[in-house]
């Protein structure tokens, strides 16, 4: 019985919140597109398999990575048993693009206009995209995701990506500037409007201290599901 690893890493552009993924290169399934993944080797546990694999794909260390379940069925994998352990990971696509490694046809896909996938990774995917949303409403966690200095709509956008709902923006940026979390910069981002949005950075030292009682500015029975 084999025991495998496979990464579900959440990118977010300034625009859009994407997921990459990877064409597969071997049989059965070769040239399908796949979450990346690759086997415990003897030598390491799960969360060091989960950094190499990660490192192998993207060139990334130190960066948000997290158990999500054990997928076992007995024909998940066609070719043999096989017990794939999922992780999650949350990156800023553009500080880290350049590091792509594109041997594997690594290519980020807009969360709602993902493609099929091998296997179980479907159900991988959909847990993790349900346990993020969980999460953000309880902690500063999307913040991951984010540049150091971004604004308030690019906020509101990643947000609205992961609850695949529309926020009011008023409401929006009233909650979030009450958590205090928020260092305003004194420059723009005037791509977007004429006039033009502040840049804000995080303050790191309130973000740790605040990690576990975040303000929950979007209430868990409001939660919805992705289509």
């Amino acid at each position: 019985m084999l025991v495998a690893i496979d990464c579900i890493i959440f990118g977010f552009d300034g625009n859009r919140l994407k997921l990459l993924l990877i064409k597969r290169g071997f049989e059965p399934q070769r040239g399908r597109w796949s979450l990346m993944g690759g086997f415990v080797t003897p030598d390491e546990n799960l969360n060091q398999a989960a950094a190499r694999i990660l490192k192998q794909l993207t060139g990334l260390t130190d960066i948000y990575l997290e158990q999500l379940s054990a997928f076992g069925e007995r024909f998940r994998d066609p070719s043999e048993r096989t017990i794939s352990v999922a992780y999650f990971s949350l990156i800023d696509i553009n500080q880290y693009k350049e590091q792509i490694n594109h041997e594997y046809s690594a290519e980020w896909f807009p969360l709602k206009q993902l493609p099929p996938v091998i296997f179980d990774h479907k159900e991988m995917i959909e847990m993790a995209k349900e346990k993020l949303r969980y999460k953000a409403a309880f902690h500063p966690v999307l913040f991951e995701l984010l540049p150091e200095k971004f604004t308030i709509p690019q906020l509101q956008t990643l947000y609205e990506d992961v609850y695949n709902k529309i926020l009011d923006k008023g409401n929006f940026s009233r909650k979030i500037l009450s958590t205090a979390l928020l260092i305003k910069q004194k420059d723009k981002e005037k791509n977007g409007s004429k006039k033009g949005a502040f840049y804000y950075k995080l303050d790191k030292r309130k973000y740790q201290m605040k990690f576990n009682s975040f303000l929950n500015f979007i209430p868990s029975q409001k939660i919805e599901k992705s289509t």
